[in-house]
């Protein structure tokens, strides 16, 4: 087992698993080889959502959906995740290509949060949803008696729209830009196939929490 292994509390079966999570898209992209943690953090961020709103079901069985739904957005938040991924000297770990690596990729918050997500696929992939929970739930846990210290914006529209069951609203990246190191993403909030909000951010995540917030400004709230 190696010392990061022995940090998080699992030890790996296929260790290319772990190289791939720690692997940015700058690195892989420096390399050659095409392989970083992309699609990992794509798959840890809906299990980390399924283990968040599974815990909260179970042990929050008086509150209603709305405020379920705020503890489980401030505990996946890239904030939250963020101060996660520090508990466990994560940025330190990470494989980074040199223009990220002189920019201070170790501590942006964006590459790091991914990176704690696509660290939750690996360990889904090795050793299935027990040993994901076992990792992530102690950080989840914690995350719930916090009060949220921002404004979800995402939630709040959730929120509103859910009001009519009948209205269907997504998210989509219309427009991806910059380099590795700073990247720009925008998103727009769709209601029925109309656009409703626009929003850029970092992140997809900070994208989509603009995006949100552009359509509650439209609605005048």
């Amino acid at each position: 087992m190696t010392e990061f292994e022995k940090k998080i509390g699992y030890e790996f079966k296929n260790p290319a698993l772990l190289d791939r999570a720690l692997t940015h898209s700058s690195f892989a992209h420096e390399k050659g080889t095409g392989k970083d943690n992309e699609r990992l953090e794509f798959l840890g961020d809906s299990v980390l959502g399924f283990i968040a709103a599974e815990y909260l079901f179970e042990n929050f069985k008086n509150e209603p959906e709305g405020e379920l739904t705020k503890k489980r957005a401030y505990a996946v938040c890239e904030k939250t995740l963020f101060e996660y991924a520090k508990e466990i000297g994560l940025g330190e770990r990470l494989l980074l290509g040199h223009g990220e690596e002189i920019t201070g990729g170790r501590k942006r918050p964006s590459v790091v949060s991914d990176a704690f997500e696509a660290l939750i696929a690996a360990i889904y992939l090795d050793g299935g949803i027990e040993c994901a929970k076992k990792f992530v739930l102690p950080f989840v846990i914690e995350a719930t008696k916090t009060k949220p210290e921002f404004k979800d914006y995402k939630s709040m529209l959730q929120e509103v729209l859910q009001q009519n069951p009948d209205e269907k609203f997504e998210y989509i990246v219309v427009g991806e830009s910059g380099p590795d190191h700073n990247k720009r993403f925008e998103v727009e909030v769709h209601l029925n196939s109309n656009v409703i909000g626009r929003g850029v951010g970092t992140s997809k995540k900070r994208a989509e929490q603009e995006a949100a917030k552009d359509a509650l400004e439209l609605m005048g709230i």
